[in-house]
């Protein structure tokens, strides 16, 4: 038995679950070994403090990337097929919840499995992409990849540095606090951008940790200086994107938990990412966050459309 059917048994297959697809269903397979790239999901939606809905994240994707099935990325003249080999492993089984479940400890054993999860996909050779499921989660894999020092490229809406929230340490306001604290990550390795709400506490952590922000109105005023920026410092570097759909404008978001007006557009997105160096290795990324409706499928399909857009443009750095 390889090292990633160890973990296998811990998922629900993609052909299994409520959709019943795996994340691009392409018409020719990749098998496990041949993969490299593996998709994953945790449908958690515990400690969300607003709209509720990211546990359908997962689904949501998976369901619009293989509805849509053109995979051809007009602005790149390629497809995403002829660049990655990604094997989906399905969702990770969530524990049956009651009244009297202790949060915390349902959240320290999901992160188990998360932490165990990314570190065989790693010692394999692959890349970890994480489908979320609320922000918590980006705690647990970037845990198992911070022995590779990586810089840390934060898209999000929240700079989600608090030390706990309504009473709760480990949660979706939380994860970079714990990362930071934990000795997990080096503050100035984190960049955040298209940050637009926090409280002033996290605001003064991050200032005197030496955390870099682009703020959304930096970036919609002189959005060249961070496009630079991220040239220069992700040049020769280990690097994990963690991204979260919050980070794009209310107006492209419907479904998202805490969606923040004065976002970023998909063009701006779109140029930020082409702006990594193409020798940047990457060693994980994380889609969170995404949430869903009935029947509306623009948040999914914006989540899919972005992961595209990353899988392709750092194609080199893994294959």
């Amino acid at each position: 038995m390889s090292i990633l059917e160890e973990v296998q048994p811990l998922f629900v297959s993609p052909e299994l679950g409520d959709v019943g697809v795996p994340f691009a269903d392409f018409p020719m397979k990749v098998s496990l070994t041949d993969s490299n790239v593996i998709v994953y999901g945790v449908p958690l939606d515990l400690t969300t403090s607003f709209g509720k809905g990211t546990r359908e994240g997962p689904n949501s994707i998976r369901l619009t990337s293989a509805k849509q099935i053109e995979t051809y990325l007009f602005e790149e003249n390629t497809d995403l097929a002829d660049k990655v080999k990604l094997y989906d492993f399905g969702d990770l089984k969530m524990p049956q919840l009651d009244s009297n479940c202790n949060l915390s400890s349902i959240i320290s054993s999901i992160g188990s499995n998360i932490t165990m999860t990314a570190d065989h996909i790693k010692a394999s050779s692959k890349i970890p992409i994480l489908l979320g499921g609320e922000h918590t989660i980006s705690y647990y894999q970037l845990k198992a990849l911070a022995d590779t020092k990586p810089l840390i490229l934060h898209f999000d809406a929240h700079r989600d540095l608090k030390p706990e929230y309504g009473g709760m340490v480990m949660c979706h306001t939380t994860p970079f606090y714990h990362l930071i604290n934990d000795g997990h990550i080096r503050s100035h390795d984190l960049v955040q951008i298209g940050i637009r709400q926090c409280d002033r506490q996290e605001n003064q952590f991050a200032l005197n940790k030496g955390v870099v922000t682009f703020d959304a109105w930096t970036i919609h005023d002189n959005i060249d200086k961070l496009l630079l920026y991220i040239n220069e410092v992700t040049c020769n570097r280990v690097i994990y994107i963690s991204f979260d759909i919050d980070v794009y404008d209310l107006s492209y978001v419907p479904c998202t938990g805490c969606p923040e007006p004065y976002g970023l557009d998909p063009f701006q997105v779109t140029k930020i990412i082409k702006s990594i160096s193409s020798s940047a290795l990457l060693i994980g990324m994380d889609m969170v966050e995404v949430a869903a409706r009935s029947n509306d499928y623009r948040e999914g399909t914006l989540a899919v459309q972005t992961l595209y857009r990353m899988l392709v443009n750092l194609q080199k750095a893994y294959l």
